[in-house]
């Protein structure tokens, strides 16, 4: 269950952490991935370690903010291994985050400005290079990761970041509903405390299972989204909390 083989998929953001977590898990089911992250470094240090292991992946860095560098991305997945099967848009963190976090009343127009160019507008964009094709094909997966700021308020200064994730996901939804017929399935993951950003302690006192996610929760979360079991799951949100919040 679960193969991949012969699929293509681009994960944005996926030089380190849980977007790692989830090219590995796609390169496991027999997938070909093209890595794209904001820091070169990162992206060409994440392809030596997996094609270490024997996974065919690409680079493709860029700050997919940008409409050309978006262009080029996709240009770039399609020259190395063909039509892209399978979209991951999981990169949501703009640099200087969290350190930037502040309350409402303090932020201006440049700090939306920001979540909304990576959280919202760059979704739109990679899913407008894809989504054509998928359909044609009669099959494709597109998938968000977000988090659980959406769903809950919290005191931490993540209005703006919370708004523009909660945009992407209404695109989602009706996304879903125009592309289920010909085959191409839109659905999210979103993320409770994770082991990054020091939240293991917080993750302990608040999460069902006592402890935090990783980036292999959430690279098997995506695994079964993106696969043909997945054929009659779209349009919805996959909470990945550790059961922080169950309602």
């Amino acid at each position: 269950m679960f193969q991949l083989d012969g699929r293509v998929a681009l994960v944005t953001g996926s030089g380190q952490g849980m977007g790692l977590g989830v090219v590995r898990a796609l390169c496991q089911q027999g997938a070909r991935v093209v890595i794209n992250d904001y820091y070169p470094e990162r992206a060409e240090a994440a392809v030596a370690a997996l094609q270490a292991d024997g996974f065919t992946v690409c680079a493709a860095p860029g700050d997919i903010t940008l409409a050309a560098v978006r262009e080029q991305l996709v240009a770039t997945a399609r020259s190395a291994f063909g039509e892209i099967d399978i979209l991951v848009n999981n990169a949501g963190v703009p640099p200087g985050m969290p350190n930037s976090l502040r309350p409402f009343k303090d932020l201006g127009d440049e700090d939306f400005e920001r979540q909304l160019d990576l959280n919202l507008r760059a979704i739109l964009g990679l899913t407008r290079h894809v989504v054509g094709g998928m359909c044609e094909r009669g099959f494709g997966r597109i998938v968000i990761i977000t988090s659980e700021s959406w769903r809950l308020g919290m005191p931490m200064g993540l209005s703006n970041y919370a708004a523009a994730k909660s945009a992407a996901l209404g695109f989602m939804r009706h996304l879903a509903h125009e592309v289920g017929r010909s085959g191409v399935n839109a659905n999210a993951v979103s993320l409770g405390a994770m082991n990054n950003f020091g939240y293991d302690e917080i993750a302990k006192r608040t999460t069902a299972v006592g402890r935090a996610g990783t980036p292999e929760d959430v690279g098997a979360a995506v695994a079964y989204l993106v696969s043909n079991e997945a054929s009659w799951m779209s349009g919805q949100v996959l909470p990945l909390n550790g059961g922080s919040c169950t309602a």
